[in-house]
């Protein structure tokens, strides 16, 4: 957990990550809270929208999250059993289990490949790891580039909770990807925690988005280079 909170002081501790979030919050402030609302119904829209059964699938990337002393969540729980079934119904060429953790302990990854062996998926499958990245954005950028040899960029399913799928694509467009989305969840539920996850997930979208917009307004080559 102190790793954790670390990696996060240091996100917003960033001078260039302050300057788009300083930006962000402007046009926010100045449009009376519109633009946020603009960002969360999007958040929202797609969170409710996105198909369990990816068109093509052929290489996935399942996005692992944050689990303390190795207990997954029922949000990695979802995700996980949305991989094993991708796999019966239709197996990838490539399936990249996604996430990093804390130094000395096991990472998302790797927590990740050891419950789909649980789950029935044979010894032989093969899964590639990344296990170096804290967030989202080093997850889909550690990605590119283990793949990078393999497949061209177009050709990427992102797996993930319903709440998250909006960030995914945001970023993983970013990072030159022409992403299709997976949600884990069977379908959305209207309640209090998912509406919660939801907005939060849109502050992201909307301070990701917005800088992005802003650095190459003013070519800053600096922050395009970070969110690139």
């Amino acid at each position: 957990m102190a790793s954790r909170l670390a990696h996060c002081i240091r996100l917003f501790i960033d001078r260039d990550a302050l300057h788009a979030l300083t930006v962000a919050a402007a046009a926010c402030t100045l449009s009376l809270g519109l633009v946020y609302v603009v960002y969360f119904v999007h958040v929202l829209r797609i969170a409710r929208n996105a198909s369990c059964l990816p068109a093509r699938g052929e290489c996935v990337l399942l996005f692992g999250k944050h689990a303390p002393r190795g207990r997954i969540d029922a949000d990695f729980e979802a995700r996980l059993a949305r991989a094993v079934a991708l796999w019966q119904q239709r197996p990838p060429r490539h399936l990249v289990l996604l996430g990093g953790g804390p130094p000395g302990a096991i990472s998302e990854a790797e927590l990740a490949q050891a419950a789909l062996f649980a789950r029935g998926l044979a010894a032989d499958v093969p899964l590639q790891l990344e296990s170096s990245s804290r967030d989202t954005l080093q997850n889909l950028r550690n990605a590119r580039e283990l793949l990078r040899a393999d497949i061209a960029l177009g050709t990427v399913t992102l797996l993930s909770s319903r709440y998250h799928l909006a960030r995914c694509a945001l970023l993983a467009r970013q990072l030159g990807f022409e992403p299709e989305l997976c949600a884990a969840e069977p379908h959305w539920r209207w309640r209090p925690l998912a509406l919660w996850r939801v907005a939060g997930e849109a502050v992201y979208v909307c301070w990701a988005d917005i800088g992005m917009r802003w650095a190459r307004l003013i070519r800053h080559r600096r922050m395009l280079a970070r969110l690139g």
